[in-house]
């Protein structure tokens, strides 16, 4: 029997934006290619919402009807014969429990990938960039306090520089850098506060900011990390249960 036939099939809700789908796309099909080697890709589903509407839905603060939108999409995942989901983003992971709520399949969470990892570095503390929301709420601080890492972020002034910088450049593919400037002085304002180390926490992050622009503070990539959770269990090489 070839590797290939013991593939699982890998649903990633994307959409939010193209840019992290395309992401985690590539990086899927790569890594599962270093695995087996040869024309070897993933099984990969991709269901991808309007970013229109989730846009609007994170504006308005309609999380209620924006976990109801998600949820239907990861329902026709599993319908369509995915063995697993992921969401390409962090911000949305706000919705997560309505989305677990409608599928029988896992759901691979983001923040607790990013906490394994955390938690290997041997960091306690770690300074967040992301959206305003996923700064601002409680749900990704809350979901990293119960890996017992606590969570340091930026002011309230720069919180809205990075959640601008994301969504009128980064979504769009646009990288200046300038605007990496002002993410690296965000990252010394959160060690200077305490933070060990510093989540990179919205998958179009890795656009802007790689680990060599700081080589001297842990840098959290949560796209880099789930992708490589991702991996393993479409090659079986992780269960379900170690989540």
């Amino acid at each position: 029997m070839d590797a290939t036939d013991d593939l699982r099939t890998i649903g990633v809700l994307g959409g939010m934006s193209s840019e992290s789908t395309i992401t985690y796309y590539r990086q899927i099909d790569q890594g599962i290619n270093d695995a087996l080697g040869g024309h070897a890709a993933g099984e990969v589903l991709i269901r991808s919402v309007n970013f229109g509407e989730i846009e609007r839905f994170i504006r308005t603060e309609q999380w209620d009807t924006a976990g109801d939108y998600l949820a239907q999409a990861a329902r026709g995942l599993e319908a369509g014969g995915a063995d697993f989901v992921v969401m390409a983003t962090n911000t949305m992971h706000r919705v997560a429990p309505a989305i677990e709520r409608a599928i029988s399949i896992p759901f691979v969470h983001i923040v607790d990938v990013t906490a394994d990892a955390i938690r290997a570095a041997g960091i306690e503390t770690v300074g967040l960039l992301g959206t305003q929301p996923t700064m601002e709420a409680s749900f990704y601080r809350d979901r990293l306090a119960e890996h017992g890492i606590d969570v340091v972020v930026p002011e309230p002034t720069d919180r809205e520089a990075v959640d601008t910088i994301i969504f009128e450049e980064l979504t769009d593919g646009i990288v200046r850098d300038e605007s990496r400037e002002r993410y690296l002085d965000v990252i010394d304002d959160m060690v200077a506060a305490g933070a060990d180390g510093v989540v990179l926490g919205c998958t179009e992050i890795e656009l802007l900011i790689e680990q060599a622009d700081r080589p001297d503070v842990p840098l959290f990539d949560t796209t880099a990390l789930h992708v490589e959770r991702a991996i393993a269990h479409g090659l079986g090489e992780r269960a379900f249960d170690d989540e």
